[in-house]
């Protein structure tokens, strides 16, 4: 299988001359440019042009990196652009070790959007490190795309992979399939940094957390372990039915195997507008809610689809978190929520709000992103990137540090801690903010909130409404057609009352374990999400490279882009998808991962 097989490509300039042929490294020339080590990414279908056109250039063609279906070459500095020209070339990256070093952390901690200056200067999360509470014991579930091991989140036991419910999990070639390489990792980029986010630390770090250590990557929560559901592949492509099925499977087994799940960080929605008392997603967080799991979702960009916040961050039981952009300075006087925060209709408006723009956080080298925007990397380790998506993560962390400090503490009760605590910004709209910024400073000493003044008494969402609607504009084609209707991404028709029920009742998944890698087998409302292969072993979906043809996660800025009113929220990872993405001046192809961009 190949996950890249996109309805929508960007044709490139070709190469001239000498290149129909086969070819043979070129011997390099007095005078001729360096060679430089890159990574090639190539475009579905496209063979072995790319590697004769490297060696035409003069250059060498390495290993094969089929977990981005890409190579490794040696190329001369100067026909890098040549290259990059090249019929079926993705797009070609200086390739760089990457090493844990210090001066990365002291450079990216001078910024104001580091997670140094967000734990210490502006929500006060080191103040709670200092006293003990770090996320100790508690399990953050991240439904996104994934997680690499990088420095950060490379320590033993940091994070447990749930299952791969992407289009990557597997890899067939007829009737044959085999786990793919990219199971469980992230190749879009999103994943890895939000929960750096949450819960990054240097594995090299010795002893407690405390405020007083500044020269290693801290996230919110350092000791908080990360649960990672990778849905999405490496455009960010992932269908709501998916997404249902990763809350299911998160709520089943928040208390099995060892794990205590308490917090759900999820950077993703929809432009869907139906009724949440009808949305099968709102539905789904609902159901997590409601066992005791505390959901934190990104409110999505301003302007994607309509003034609602994104579904479903519009269901009023989850806390809705909107971005805050603190203009270059460590306080919060002047900061301001951005326009690419979505304020909501008036009647459904953001709980609050969290740092969004310019956020540093670890970067997932050679994914889909990290290859994309270069702009928006932070020396070697680190990656920029704005919008909704990151300000969830946030106060995914904040939750982790309040419940490690107040275990008993329900979804209701944290929610109302986190609103009643929360700082006015007397520079930011008042309706956009919520009930403000985020203040674990006043959070750790204040009161829980009794069980009946927290108490949230909004009508339920049935989860009978329809499927189609609650995707918005945000559709998966595949091969010309497009996923859409009252039909999930298996191809099964959606059968609300069995759904509903199955979650209701925690018996979604039946079968699967756990093995040393992650989760694995198992069947989602009796359709085997891995089928076995021939030995006996749980393989994966077959996929045959789907992609949005709509937007849809929470982030939407990138490598420095200014879009004069959006970075990203991802726009349905809160919006927004990347399959030929057109950025005269701002337009994704499919908006869907709350960011807003990257790098700005």
């Amino acid at each position: 299988m190949n996950a890249r097989r996109w309805a929508t490509v960007t044709v490139l300039a070709a190469l001239g001359g000498g290149l129909a042929g086969p070819a043979t490294a070129a011997a390099a020339t007095p005078g001729q440019a360096a060679p430089v080590d890159v990574i090639v990414r190539e475009l579905p279908g496209t063979g072995s042009g790319p590697e004769r056109a490297v060696e035409a250039l003069g250059g060498t063609v390495g290993r094969a990196l089929g977990i981005i279906d890409a190579f490794s070459a040696r190329v001369p500095a100067d026909r890098l652009g040549a290259l990059r020209g090249v019929p079926g070339v993705d797009s070609v990256t200086e390739n760089a070790p990457v090493h844990l070093t210090g001066t990365d952390v002291e450079a990216a901690n001078a910024l104001t959007g580091s997670l140094d200056a967000i734990t210490h200067d502006v929500i006060g999360a080191a103040g709670m490190w200092d006293r003990g509470f770090t996320g100790r014991g508690v399990d953050v579930a991240v439904i996104d795309s994934g997680v690499v091991p990088v420095d950060g989140l490379s320590a033993p036991g940091k994070v447990v992979h749930g299952p791969d419910l992407s289009f990557e999990a597997s890899s067939c070639s007829g009737n044959r399939c085999t786990a793919a390489p990219a199971r469980y990792l992230d190749t879009y980029g999103h994943g890895t940094h939000m929960a750096g986010i949450i819960a990054g630390r240097d594995a090299a770090t010795p002893g407690p957390v405390t405020s007083g250590d500044r020269t290693t990557f801290t996230g919110v929560a350092p000791d908080a372990r990360i649960v990672s559901v990778k849905v999405a592949d490496s455009r960010g492509a992932t269908d709501v039915s998916q997404v249902i099925a990763a809350i299911d499977w998160v709520v089943q087994n928040k208390d099995r195997n060892g794990l205590d799940i308490r917090v759900l960080n999820l950077s993703f929605g929809t432009d869907g507008v139906q009724d949440y008392r009808l949305d099968p997603l709102a539905y789904a967080v609902e159901v997590a809610w409601h066992s005791g799991i505390a959901v934190v979702v990104a409110a999505g960009n301003g302007g994607y689809g309509s003034a609602k916040l994104n579904d479903p961050a519009y269901d009023p039981f989850v806390i809705a978190v909107g971005g805050v952009d603190g203009r270059g300075t460590h306080g919060t006087g002047d900061d301001v929520v951005p326009s690419w925060s979505s304020t909501g209709d008036g009647t459904r408006n953001p709980d609050l709000v969290a740092p969004g723009a310019s956020v540093v956080s670890l970067r997932a080298p050679g994914s889909y992103l990290d290859a994309q925007f270069p702009g928006a990397r932070t020396g070697e380790r680190f990656f920029r990137g704005s919008g909704t998506s990151q300000a969830a993560a946030v106060v995914s962390g904040a939750a982790a540090l309040l419940v490690q400090q107040r275990p008993d503490i329900t979804p209701d009760q944290l929610k109302a801690l986190l609103r009643g605590t929360a700082k006015a910004l007397p520079a930011a709209d008042p309706v956009a903010q919520g009930r403000g910024l985020v203040d674990l400073k006043t959070a750790w000493t204040a009161a829980t909130p009794s069980a009946s003044s927290a108490a949230q008494t909004w009508p339920r969402s049935t989860g009978r409404g329809s499927l189609e609607a609650a995707r918005g504009s945000s559709n998966l084609t595949l091969d010309g057609g497009t996923l859409e209707g009252e039909v999930d991404v298996t191809g099964r028709a959606w059968d609300a009352a069995r759904v509903t029920a199955s979650s209701a009742a925690r018996t979604a998944w039946t079968g699967g374990s756990t093995t040393a890698s992650g989760w694995t087998g198992g069947a989602w409302n009796g359709r085997e999400w891995y089928p076995t292969g021939a030995a006996g072993q749980p393989l994966g979906m077959r996929w045959s490279g789907m992609s949005w043809s709509g937007m849809s996660w929470s982030g939407m800025s990138w490598s420095g882009m200014s879009w004069s009113g959006m970075s990203w929220s991802g726009m349905s990872w809160s919006g927004m998808s990347w399959s030929g993405m057109s950025w005269s001046g701002m337009s994704w192809s499919g908006m869907s991962w709350s960011g807003a961009g990257w790098g700005g």
